[in-house]
Parts: structure tokens; C-alpha cells; sequence
């Protein structure tokens, strides 16, 4: 069965937050990596923005019940983004079975959006208490 997820976020909104909170914000939501790859480009920081909350739409769950940090999202030199999943968001991954992710991004000079689409073997809705 699919499952999918899609954001969209306005890039002013994540710069505005990130020039008023930010380490804090920083430090909330993004890995170490993302950091180093985004380097305060407020595009690259909104994307992934975006891709964390596409990935939680697609495990089910929303913005609540998933760390930020669970969601990493990954570039390799000349690869394309990925989705890697960390402790709670892979815990919830692993219940539904869900395998390959697949991750776009893309963003204007207003907005930037990200989808992800998995194969799982129960869809992205769990009975209460999984």
C-alpha cells in the first residue's frame, strides 16, 4: 500500500523564525548535517523544513508524536535528497512496514515544497496503542 505525505512552506516564514529564535530553532529542528548542508540558506532550511513535515504526514502521524531530529534528510555529493529515519520516526516506520521512501524537493522564490511516498505493508494508520 502507498502511503504519501506533501508540505508546502513559505521560505519567509522559516527565515523570519530562524532570525528570531536562532540557535533554538536550529537546534530544535535540524541535525547536524542538514546544518552543514543548509549553511542558513533560508531555501535549503525551508525544504527540509518541509520534508520533515511530508514524512510525518506519510508515517501517520502529523507534527505530533515524531521528534524533528528523527527526521533527517540527507545529500550525498552528485545524489539526490533522502529520507533517513532515526529512533521514534523509525520505530514507527519499522511497525508499518514501510520501506523506500522516495523524496522530492523543490522550492520558488516564495515557497519550497517536498512530497514523500513509501510502500507499507498497513498503510500509515496504526490501531490505538501501536
Amino acid at each position: 500500500m502507498l502511503v504519501a505525505g506533501v508540505d508546502i512552506i513559505e521560505i519567509a516564514r522559516v527565515k523570519r523564525v530562524a532570525e528570531e529564535y536562532g540557535e533554538r530553532f536550529f537546534r530544535r529542528i535540524y541535525t547536524e548535517g542538514e546544518l552543514a548542508y543548509s549553511r542558513g540558506r533560508a531555501p535549503q532550511l525551508a525544504s527540509r523544513f518541509a520534508a520533515k513535515e511530508a514524512t510525518m504526514k506519510a508515517l501517520g502521524t502529523g507534527v505530533r508524536g515524531i521528534p524533528w531530529k528523527d527526521i533527517e534528510v540527507i545529500r550525498g555529493r552528485g545524489q539526490a535528497p533522502r529520507i533517513e529515519l532515526h529512533r521514534k520516526a523509525l520505530a514507527r516506520a519499522e511497525r508499518l512496514g514501510l520501506t523506500d521512501l522516495a523524496l522530492s524537493l523543490s522550492h520558488s522564490r516564495e515557497f519550497a515544497v517536498a512530497s514523500v511516498v513509501g510502500e507499507s505493508e498497513k498503510g500509515n494508520i496504526l490501531p490505538r496503542g501501536n
